[in-house]
């Protein structure tokens, strides 16, 4: 069997420093806040590359407290990609705003700065730009032309923890980026978990407060916010985990390599693209297929356990049946029903995408 997750083997390779970190949170009773908590931020923000992060619930809710913390107009709109998971889009609406679809780039799968200006308006309070799959949005000329023009610019970077672009670190290069430790993520708690980043210390201190019921000091709260912290328990095991996180990138891209090498020269399979200028975080490898389905069960009956990321795109989704884009001849919409994820992640050896690769391949020889 070729895991597309393999949670319980990432454990067993870390279980002495991750039991040690749990059992350390169990003794010191320090289940909100504390040691573990404070030290997490000061790390993951070092790693990030960012002056601040913030600990919150998880990553929707790290979303949702950033367009808050913005103060945006009430019913500004929020230009969100087409394609993405629908907590990108949700938190936008939530927080009182309109959702703006916009195509995302067939190339990278991300905005860029040609598929938003269709949608920008008078009433563009903010982008929000996903890291989708990992692969880091070209953000220069977005932030440039936001800027500007008195736009903010959100990073949902909830895939793509160490992704680079030209030399920097996603997630704070616009005004915040929120971060997912769901258990599935390349860095991964063991329940929900998320994060703020920024650069802005006054933004950063809102976005504090807000997390935690509208205070910095117990009782004296300033206005209602909400409960969103990241908990002791999983702060201890994303610190065990962090110092990995480099190594575990890097056997995601040796993975990428080798299908990238493999499936190049395949008829029927559009491979995904490696930035110009940066490192891919690789969450996903998502590949796309006219015969996406029979796909999938062929590689099933070969144990190869495979996702689709994501089966409908954002503007088809009965939710937005209201926004009447779901026709809309963007891209995203087009392609959906052929995304494919091959698995990938540090439990894969280079042998074991070797296995996908043949079966990939077998495949494409039937199909031909």
């Amino acid at each position: 069997m070729i895991k597309f997750l393999d949670l319980a083997a990432q454990y067993q390779s870390l279980k002495p420093e991750i039991d040690a970190a749990i059992a350390e949170i169990i003794e010191g009773s320090a289940f909100i806040g504390g040691k573990a908590v404070k030290q997490f931020e000061t790390e993951f923000a070092a790693y990030q590359n960012a002056a601040h992060c913030i600990g919150v619930g998880n990553g929707t809710d790290a979303i949702e407290i950033i367009i808050e913390a913005l103060d945006l107009p009430v019913g500004s709109e929020i230009i969100v990609p087409a394609n993405s998971f629908i907590a990108t889009s949700e938190a936008v609406t939530r927080a009182g705003h309109r959702v703006v679809f916009a195509d995302v780039d067939p190339v990278t799968y991300t905005l860029t700065i040609d598929t938003i200006m269709p949608a920008v308006t008078e009433r563009t309070g903010a982008i929000l730009a996903v890291h989708l799959y990992g692969y880091p949005v070209p953000l220069a000329p977005i932030v440039e032309f936001a800027r500007v023009r008195g736009i903010r610019v959100i990073e949902d970077s909830a895939q793509a923890h160490g992704a680079e672009i030209a030399g920097q670190r996603i997630g704070a290069i616009g005004d915040a980026g929120s971060f997912s430790f769901y258990p599935g993520k390349n860095l991964g708690a063991y329940g929900d978990g998320g994060a703020i980043v920024t650069n802005d210390t006054a933004l950063a201190e809102r976005c504090r407060m807000i997390s935690n019921h509208g205070r910095l000091q117990k009782y004296d709260h300033l206005f209602e916010g909400r409960n969103s912290r990241l908990d002791g328990l999983q702060a201890a095991v994303l610190l065990a985990k962090l110092p990995h996180l480099d190594d575990w990138i890097a056997q995601r891209n040796a993975v990428a390599q080798v299908y990238l090498e493999g499936l190049r020269d395949l008829n029927g399979i559009v491979l995904p693209a490696l930035p110009d200028d940066g490192r891919h975080a690789f969450h996903l490898f998502v590949i796309r297929s006219e015969q996406r389905d029979q796909l999938q069960a062929f590689l099933a009956d070969r144990e190869i356990q495979t996702g689709i990321h994501y089966p409908i795109a954002l503007p088809k989704l009965r939710a937005y049946d209201y926004l009447g884009m779901g026709d809309a001849y963007f891209f995203a919409n087009r392609t959906d029903a052929t995304l494919l994820s091959l698995p990938i992640g540090e439990h894969l050896t280079v042998e074991d995408a070797s296995v996908v690769v043949e079966a990939v391949r077998a495949f494409a020889l039937i199909d031909a």
